[in-house]
């Protein structure tokens, strides 16, 4: 059997908290832009704006590659 300390008495033990502030998007957790990596993905998504033409030259080129290579498979095992 167990007796109380003499320090604490008959009150029950409370543990500490810790606050973790709260994401923009209300769902407790930590904000991810605070993580240091976060000034990366900011840097790289403002430069994908910033060069949006290039962006969609690149994605448009790698599309018609991409279908081109498919077809091309589809014509040689056909």
């Amino acid at each position: 059997m167990m007796t109380p300390s003499p320090s604490h008495g008959n009150q029950p033990e409370t543990t500490p908290s810790i606050e973790v502030p709260l994401g923009d998007n209300g769902t407790g957790l930590p904000n991810p832009s605070h993580s240091p990596d976060g000034s990366y993905v900011k840097l790289a998504m403002r430069n994908m704006v910033k060069k949006r033409g290039k962006s969609l030259q690149h994605f448009l080129l790698t599309t018609t590659a991409l279908v081109g290579l498919l077809v091309g498979l589809s014509y040689l095992t056909r």
